[in-house]
């Protein structure tokens, strides 16, 4: 079975609730330039208390490259394990929902509201508290990451 490719870039911001069950939904514009996939990944960020939404298609893209390195290599297999510990595959629901473990929920300060911020790759998942308001532009920081990525 083949890998759906991504067909666009994940972009914008949302703040979304979540419901009683701890649920939220990943925007269905989203959820299209992901190929509608069936799961996606979630782990902590390395370096900010926020969680990575990753589609499958990158994450799978990843894991390929790893594929190539030896199979019982102690180094690797450590570092993977602790990857795998850490992260979770998420089936999304009929209505595009995922329910990410309170381990992780708890990691990223998400308790009632969960700002999702499209980082082109992948979706960064944040208490909106620890972001800069939604109605502003911060000019200097967006050239920064301008310059940073090279456009």
């Amino acid at each position: 079975m083949s890998t759906p490719a991504i067909s666009g870039v994940l972009v914008g911001r949302y703040d979304y609730a979540m419901d009683p069950k701890k649920r939220f939904t990943i925007p269905s514009g989203w959820r299209a330039v992901m190929g509608n996939p069936e799961y996606v990944y979630v782990m902590p960020d390395r370096k900010e208390r926020c969680l990575n939404l990753i589609p499958r298609a990158e994450m799978e893209a990843r894991l390929e490259k790893l594929r190539e390195k030896a199979l019982f290599d102690p180094a690797l297999n450590a570092a993977l394990q602790t990857i795998g510990a850490n992260s979770e595959q998420l089936t999304l629901d009929s209505q595009g929902r995922i329910r990410v473990c309170d381990k992780l929920l708890q990691f990223a300060n998400l308790t009632t509201t969960v700002a999702m911020v499209g980082s082109v790759r992948m979706v960064k998942l944040w208490d909106p508290k620890a972001l800069a308001p939604e109605d502003k532009v911060e000019q200097s920081a967006l050239d920064a990451a301008l310059e940073s990525a090279g456009f």
